[in-house]
């Protein structure tokens, strides 16, 4: 836990990193709704290019501040995204089984955390 205390501006960036990661595949399931090489799959397609290429650059930066562990981690928290876009865009239902998994990870990624602040 002193990890996180120690890093929580990173932390926080890596948090920001994973909702822009997430945003790629909204702009992904966008591009997947339009005729094939239209202007506005092109589009779309091409945001997710973006996000991801801005996702791997940064991504890099993180990995200096914080272990590949907690970081790598951190990364199931795009499920979580995934449900919230989903459910606010895409008017997908949010049901017990996914919430309970949504908490699942959130305990996951607070024990790998954790315990990687411990051994440090």
């Amino acid at each position: 836990m002193e990890q996180i205390k120690k890093n929580w501006k990173s932390y926080v960036m890596l948090q920001a990193l994973i909702l822009l990661y997430s945003l790629s595949s909204v702009c992904s399931k966008y591009a997947s709704g339009q005729e094939f090489l239209s202007l506005k799959f092109i589009l779309f397609y091409g945001a997710v290019i973006l996000l991801l290429g801005l996702y791997a650059i940064f991504w890099q930066q993180i990995l200096k501040k914080i272990p590949l562990v907690s970081a790598y981690a951190n990364k199931a928290v795009t499920v979580i995204w995934g449900l919230i876009w989903g459910m606010l865009l895409f008017d997908e239902e949010i049901n017990a089984y996914k919430v309970c998994g949504c908490i699942i990870i959130i305990i996951g990624v607070y024990l790998v955390v954790s315990q990687q602040g411990e051994e440090s």
